[in-house]
């Protein structure tokens, strides 16, 4: 019994976002089955909720097939989404969101981030000064609703949706990821995202916001802006992608948090492992390690 990949990746979804996004290849993908990427134009807007709708079709189109699904990535709130479902939030509106927008760039992010936490300190705390998407999304909901956004998702803990899913967690040594993260920007480069993202902006639809505030993408834009040197937006990528990776270890906290509260994580049937990685580990290596600690009856 083979599985088949689901993508848990925000970015991938991005047609013709394959440098910065580091999209498995075309023989990859022609060797195992791959879902959920290539879903959209940058020029789109893309919402968890638009995620849960295709991952929905995808899980029951492979539960029917019996085949088992390897989710991968790391946008955990996608993840979230799957494992303890989403909140009725209020849908977007484009007037708050230019205003908060432009909030943003004559007043700075710190302002804005301030102001969520006088009226939502638990969102301010998770959420990044520098994550001004879902800044003003919770600014946004607070506007809409008179109601924080953290109080809304408090019915994540009550409304879980049965997967029966299992959490396998990589992580490395911060001095070896640190170093891969160094390669993996200069590998990106080399590969040609610069040209890529040239590429992408001399499309006649502009890109969406979503898909300009991508790591990768936002730094190279600035660069060909003219606003920043190649060599610092280089060094930009490196630093957002630290800063991502540590948004990544804080989320995983949560979920481990939330099954020994006994909270979505154990209500769904979610079990969570860390799997330590030595420095120069294989892909064999990795997947071995993975598939011993599934404890699946797969084949290979």
């Amino acid at each position: 019994m083979r599985g088949e990949i689901v993508s848990l990746d925000s970015m991938k979804v991005y047609r013709r976002m394959d440098i910065g996004t580091a999209k498995p290849s075309a023989e990859a993908r022609a060797a195992i089955p791959h879902h959920l990427i290539d879903l959209v134009e940058p020029s789109e807007g893309f919402t968890v909720v638009r995620y849960l709708e295709f991952a929905e079709k995808t899980l029951a189109d492979l539960a029917a097939r019996r085949c088992p699904a390897v989710v991968v990535g790391g946008t955990f709130l996608y993840l979230k989404a799957l494992t303890s479902g989403m909140f009725d939030g209020p849908g977007a509106d484009p007037a708050i969101r230019a205003r908060l927008n432009e909030e943003a760039e004559t007043q700075g992010l710190d302002a804005l981030h301030d102001r969520l936490r006088g009226i939502d300190p638990a969102a301010a705390q998770r959420i990044h000064v520098n994550d001004l998407r879902r800044v003003i999304r919770a600014l946004e909901v607070f506007e809409l609703t008179g109601k924080p956004i953290s109080d809304h998702q408090q019915q994540w803990a009550t409304s879980t949706p049965d997967r029966g899913f299992q959490l396998l967690g990589l992580r490395r040594e911060a001095e070896d990821q640190s170093h891969r993260t160094n390669e993996r920007v200069r590998r990106m480069v080399e590969a040609g995202l610069v040209e890529e993202v040239r590429a992408l902006l001399a499309e006649e639809k502009p890109l969406s916001m979503t898909a300009r505030k991508a790591v990768g993408y936002a730094e190279m834009i600035e660069h060909l802006a003219g606003r920043v040197t190649l060599a610092d937006a280089i060094e930009m990528i490196k630093i957002n992608t630290r800063q991502f990776a540590k948004s990544q270890r804080t989320w995983m906290k949560r979920f481990e948090a939330n099954q020994q509260a006994g909270l979505a994580g154990q209500q769904a049937g979610f079990a969570g492992d860390w799997i330590d990685l030595a420095e120069g580990a294989t892909a064999k290596q990795i997947a071995d390690d993975l598939m011993s600690a599934a404890k699946l009856p797969w084949s290979a």
